[in-house]
């Protein structure tokens, strides 16, 4: 049998970041989720809970805190079934979400937003890079996620989305600067460029299709899509960025695209676990009906 109160506990704790919150949410002491966490660990033999500043699951942990929400869905599921049987206002259900950023800051915001109106649940955005927000859902600590993975995680339905087209921008003074002669190979290997993370590739593989040879390019590193727009505006680098965040600053002339015509197109595929996939029927329908609106169609 599952000890309930105390994977509650676990999954509280991971969601809020410490025990003192963890209690706050449930209403006891934080001796009592402390006492619940550590005899469900010890009964495991395994560490569950990362203690620090803030507290964080485990690999382990994880795994309890995605079971706990499928508890929480199936329960708001009964309840709405059997009104009489649990509270009249059941807690609400935290769902772990992955998704890119650029997803994040162009598109996906709308579907969570239109997901979110129903107010039994509340959504946990873990972000990362596009090629590996699917090792989120391998891992189980995601229910569902936006993934540039065209097959299915194991245990996941998928759905293509449509891709995401991005342009390699920079101020027209950058590109007077750094290509006076031209942008070829050898100017893109002395120009600065702007890279999200180590995990991102979007630059190189725009320089493999454009220029058809990998180009070694010195970068800043810059983790966020609003910077990337900013360090263009500003002169401080080349960089990708969904053609929605600038297209006003293209047309204006702020920016200017760095080989007019060579867009590149990314595609983005809806991963859930199957698991979810009926309970989360509606934000699979959000997801989905926003992307075809706002990406390219896909394939």
């Amino acid at each position: 049998m599952i000890d309930y109160p105390a994977a509650r506990a676990v999954a509280m704790v991971a969601r809020t970041g410490s025990f003192e919150a963890a209690a706050r949410a449930l209403g006891v002491t934080p001796s009592a989720i402390s006492q619940r966490v550590r005899q469900i660990e010890e009964r495991l033999g395994a560490v569950l809970i990362e203690r620090g500043a803030p507290c964080v699951a485990t690999e382990k942990g994880a795994l309890l805190c995605r079971h706990m929400e499928q508890v929480g869905m199936l329960e708001q599921d009964l309840f709405a079934r059997l009104p009489g049987l649990g509270d009249p206002e059941p807690a609400r259900v935290t769902l772990s979400i992955a998704t890119n950023a650029d997803s994040l800051g162009t598109w996906f915001l709308r579907a969570a937003a239109s997901f979110t109106r129903d107010a039994r649940y509340l959504l946990d955005i873990v972000i990362d890079d596009e090629e590996h927000t699917a090792d989120w859902l391998r891992r189980g600590r995601v229910v569902a996620g936006v993934t540039a993975l065209g097959k299915p995680v194991q245990g996941c339905q998928l759905r293509a989305l449509g891709s995401l087209r991005y342009v390699a921008t920079a101020s027209p003074d950058y590109v007077a600067r750094h290509f006076p002669g031209g942008v070829n190979p050898a100017a893109m290997a002395e120009a600065p460029a702007l890279t999200f993370n180590q995990k991102d590739r979007l630059q190189r593989d725009w320089c493999l299709h454009t220029f058809g040879e990998q180009i070694a390019f010195p970068t800043h590193w810059l983790p966020s899509t609003t910077s990337f727009v900013e360090g263009a505006l500003a002169g401080m680098g080349w960089g990708l960025n969904p053609e929605q965040l600038v297209g006003e600053h293209l047309t204006a002339g702020r920016l200017v695209e760095l080989v007019p015509g060579a867009r590149f197109d990314r595609p983005l595929y809806w991963q859930v676990s199957r698991l979810a996939a009926d309970r989360l029927a509606a934000l699979t329908r959000a997801v989905v009906a926003t992307a075809r609106r706002e990406l390219r169609p896909p394939a």
